[in-house]
């Protein structure tokens, strides 16, 4: 086996004990033919297609399965080959500030009878997925690779659902302000535009989990051990409870924003109604100086009494129409 070019690292368990870490990728098959019952986890870094295909040969990796790990950007799922599995999924972190920025970090696998092989496409950390296993390292006893699957899932959809967690406590930030009186200033209104992307796209590497996890516990075809099987069902629950968490918080932005365009609307429709107020009360003296600008004689015509009675009849209904208006709530 030819060692890959891009940064890997190794590690070899045999009964639930970790009896090797940290030797270089092309000394793996003569490590499991060493150790018969040893599982392997390998993982490599960004590797591109020469990577791949180094360690294609000794685990038998379909093509097609190489090509799709190769590739950024797909879909989180899980195939079947012959002799292995294949999966892509997407752990999260949505770094708080003043804007929140959800960052990515897609995971593509290969799980062999012996080994769990992770293809990183972006800088992450696997600190996470190791102590997960050492934890529990008895557990690698029984249920080998799929238990070594098991904590790579487990890391993933707990960093899924706490990105969830995080959207929910921004929105409520944002819910209030919208909420508020009158239709909210523009500033707020485009972080919560910006809120339902974010939650959008957290919810496309999400909402498949719950039936990739069920999948995933059939590797080769073979159920996983007994004492395994409760942890999957655990991440599939986890999973399940993810997915209901985003998919509220797609409907509680929606419902947001439906609100305060409908505040928008009502505000709109207020000042019109002011508007159209005013115009009827400017409306009045007009029609009034119209009527009485004809060349026809009226009483007090060319006299001074005549005009302060024209000048108090034009006030006076000018104001009656106010009183009137503004009792009906229009001013």
């Amino acid at each position: 086996m030819n060692a890959p070019s891009c940064p890997t690292q190794t590690r070899l368990y045999e009964d639930g004990k970790l009896i090797a870490e940290g030797f270089p990728a092309d000394q793996v098959p003569e490590k499991l033919e060493a150790h018969p019952r040893a599982v392997l986890w390998l993982d490599l870094d960004d590797p591109g297609m020469a990577d791949l295909e180094a360690i294609a040969e000794p685990f038998q990796l379909h093509p097609l399965a190489i090509e799709d790990a190769v590739q950024d950007h797909e879909a989180p799922k899980l195939q079947r080959y012959p002799g292995h599995l294949f999966l892509n999924v997407y752990a999260m972190d949505i770094a708080d500030g003043n804007l929140l920025r959800l960052t990515k970090h897609e995971i593509s696998a290969f799980v062999t009878e012996r080994a769990l092989i992770t293809v990183r496409k972006s800088p992450s950390d696997t600190e996470s997925f190791v102590q997960r296993w050492d934890a529990d390292a008895a557990l690698i006893a029984a249920g080998g690779v799929s238990f070594l699957l098991y904590g790579l899932l487990d890391v993933v959809v707990d960093s899924q659902f706490a990105a969830a967690l995080r959207l929910d406590g921004a929105m409520d930030a944002v819910e209030d302000a919208l909420l508020e009186e009158g239709a909210a200033p523009r500033p707020v209104r485009l972080r919560g535009i910006a809120l339902r992307k974010l939650v959008a796209a957290v919810r496309r590497p999400v909402a498949p989990m719950p039936d990739l996890v069920g999948q995933a516990m059939r590797i080769n075809g073979n159920s996983v051990d007994e004492r395994v099987e409760p942890y999957y069902r655990d991440v599939e629950d986890h999973a399940r409870h993810t997915v209901d968490e985003v998919e509220h918080l797609r409907d509680r932005i929606e419902g947001v924003l439906q609100a305060d365009l409908a505040e928008q609307g009502n505000a709109l429709n207020d000042t019109t109604r002011k508007l159209a107020a005013w115009a009827a009360v400017i409306a009045v003296p007009t029609a009034l100086t119209g009527y009485f600008g004809q060349n026809l004689p009226y009483p007090g015509y060319q006299t001074e009494w005549g005009w302060v009675v024209s000048t108090l009849v034009i006030a006076g209904c000018a104001f009656g129409l106010y009183l009137y208006l503004r009792k009906r709530g229009w001013l």
